[in-house]
């Protein structure tokens, strides 16, 4: 079993659904989003996502692309973002990390070398936003021989016909992308997020973890009772950005900020009812 595999055997032990917080590695710089980093866990992380800056993220909303920009800027590097997971890993050897972004600074890495450094560093699984089932020959494969679980994204427009390849060699879980459209534009429906994760349900064992759109305690209590996991990410984001200084440095107030944040929606999945009504 992989480190995702034993989390979510974990919390369904638990009987409740996991965190997935998401930051984008370097962000606002180097130090400040390491120290973030390591902290995630402690505040109530239960899985993390760390985001792979690039130029050109075109599946992210404005929060994130912003949080790429200021990452690109300080000097984050692909060696930097896969220097962060192995210092991770110094004190937690348990809590799962997903690289999340896009294929062509892993392209141009290149590949191979990518993959053996990813597991060297102690990555666990990838989210390849602009690989589609049909164009991961590249990736996936060299990707599951290595050990990493290769997550897909199901979204609103995923009908019946197209999901058994969406399903198909996905491992770990599956992220389901509540809203049509970029990250953290549009709140999700919550009566449509229910169906389509039902549906998905259907078709496959694995977990479900649902994300875009999520940025309230109320709306991660609600998904916390339809899914497995509950992303968040440009609220996080967000919160390192309100953070900054005039010149966007990081500043006192930077993980104190982010970590209450994850506090909350922490708190919320372990008392959805609760958090539901807030």
């Amino acid at each position: 079993m992989t480190r995702i595999d034993k989390r979510f055997a974990a919390l369904k032990r638990e009987g409740r659904a996991g965190l997935v917080t998401f930051i984008t590695a370097g962000d606002p710089d180097y130090a400040s989003s390491l120290a973030i980093l390591k902290a995630l866990p402690a505040a109530g992380a239960d899985i993390i996502e760390l985001g792979m800056p690039f130029s050109d993220p075109m599946a992210d909303g404005p929060a994130i692309q912003a949080s790429s920009q200021r990452a690109l800027r300080a000097g984050q590097t692909m060696e930097k973002t896969l220097a962060m997971v192995a210092a991770f890993r110094v004190a937690d050897d348990a809590t799962p990390i997903v690289l999340m972004g896009y294929y062509n600074p892993i392209y141009v890495y290149p590949v191979d070398r990518f993959i053996a450094d990813a597991v060297a560093a102690g990555a666990d699984g990838l989210i390849v936003v602009d690989m589609p089932p049909e164009e991961d020959a590249e990736l996936r494969p060299a990707a599951a021989a290595g050990g990493l679980n290769f997550i897909r994204l199901a979204t609103p427009t995923t009908d019946g016909r197209r999901l058994p390849a969406v399903l198909a060699n996905t491992s770990g879980f599956v992220y389901y992308v509540s809203i049509a459209g970029i990250t953290g534009t549009k709140a999700p429906d919550l009566s449509e997020v229910s169906g389509h994760v039902g549906r998905i349900k259907a078709q496959t064992s694995l977990p479900i973890a649902v994300g875009f759109g999520v940025k309230s305690e109320a709306q991660v209590g609600a998904i916390a009772r339809l899914a497995e996991g509950v992303v968040v990410g440009s609220a996080i984001v967000s919160a390192i950005a309100e953070s900054l200084d005039r010149e966007g440095k990081a500043t006192r107030a930077t993980e104190p900020q982010v970590l209450r944040l994850v506090e909350r929606l922490a708190s919320a999945l372990r008392h959805p009812a609760e958090a539901a009504v807030l």
